[in-house]
């Protein structure tokens, strides 16, 4: 938990006003007064390598992290599934490589899974979470200073998005972004060697309302499924961080709200048996992409999984 003086920190600029007059405000409104501190305690380099790849967690920005999500969790905000988290820790202890995929509508999704688990009533979720290494794009670190202190919050694998890298046509920029994701391969390695868990958003990017093709997976989730023993899927119902609809490229133009969030697991599922079932139904002569169904798969799972828990949230 945060301690007193941290949360009184963090909240004396907001005592003069409720809660509910702040829902709505932009990140940069909102907390633009922490701003500083956060460049202060920030510790990332500004610039992605072959060499830096790998980043550990930075535990003086976490702890604003945690501070800013449990400000705007409602009541009523838990973990779902925890028999699915529970037994998915364990097959990773005992030796299996783990793989996370989630639904990605902010950037508070990560925070949220961690301190949901971390405050769960389990006696897992610490664990678990500490396991975590996020698969994290390029622009998180290098876009901008403030964004890149309120990332380095958790630990991190830097990849050159193959979206991005598409559309470079500078052949040293090219090289660069090549060296950066055989570098990110090689520290996944390590990590799942290491029993870490890995984090992938197979979006590849935040969820844009009425753009359904941002919900799309990238096919390179295939890649993964190919590597790793166990994988969970996990859904994510509410949102305390809201893409602002005028400047969804502004990350710190994203609109803060207090929201009931509620994160939920899948059952564990043997990723290799799943890949295999998925492409042997497949006619080799339609011309269809496999590793677009695989991840078209994953994606229509977390849907149903969504739309599940979104039935029980609303009811609630």
């Amino acid at each position: 938990m945060l301690t007193k003086q941290t949360r009184i920190r963090y909240n004396d600029k907001m005592n003069s006003d409720t809660m509910d007059a702040k829902d709505g405000l932009s990140l940069r409104q909102r907390y633009g007064h922490i701003f500083g501190q956060l460049a202060g305690l920030s510790h990332a380099p500004a610039r992605i390598n072959e060499l830096n790849v790998y980043q550990e967690g930075n535990p003086a920005t976490r702890k604003i992290m945690d501070a800013m999500v449990e400000e705007n969790l409602l009541p009523g905000s838990r973990v779902e599934g925890r028999e699915h988290f529970a037994e998915f820790l364990e097959q990773v202890k005992a030796g299996k490589r783990g793989l996370l995929l989630s639904e990605h509508y902010s950037n508070l999704d990560l925070p949220g899974i961690f301190y949901l688990l971390e405050h769960d009533e389990g006696n897992f979720g610490r664990e678990l979470a500490r396991r975590f290494v996020a698969i994290s794009g390029l622009k998180l670190n290098e876009d901008d200073k403030f964004v890149r202190a309120y990332s380095e919050a958790f630990t991190r694998i830097v990849i050159y998005p193959s979206r991005s890298l598409a559309k470079v046509t500078d052949p040293e920029e090219i090289a660069r972004g090549k060296k950066i994701n055989m570098a990110a391969m090689r520290a996944m390695n390590t990590a799942r060697l290491n029993k870490q868990i890995i984090v992938v958003f197979p979006s590849g990017t935040r969820y844009r309302p009425g753009k359904p093709e941002t919900k799309r997976g990238v096919r390179e989730i295939d890649s993964y499924l190919r590597i790793f023993d166990v994988m969970i899927l996990v859904s994510i119902n509410g949102s305390c961080l809201r893409l602002s609809p005028d400047n969804t490229e502004d990350m710190l133009a994203d609109l803060v709200f207090r929201d009931k969030v509620i994160v939920a697991a899948s059952p564990v599922i043997e990723c290799v048996p799943f890949r295999k079932a998925i492409v042997d139904s497949i006619d080799p002569a339609s011309g269809t992409d496999p590793k677009q169904v695989t991840v078209n798969r994953v994606m229509e799972l977390l849907e149903e999984q969504h739309k599940k828990y979104e039935a029980v949230r609303a009811a609630e």
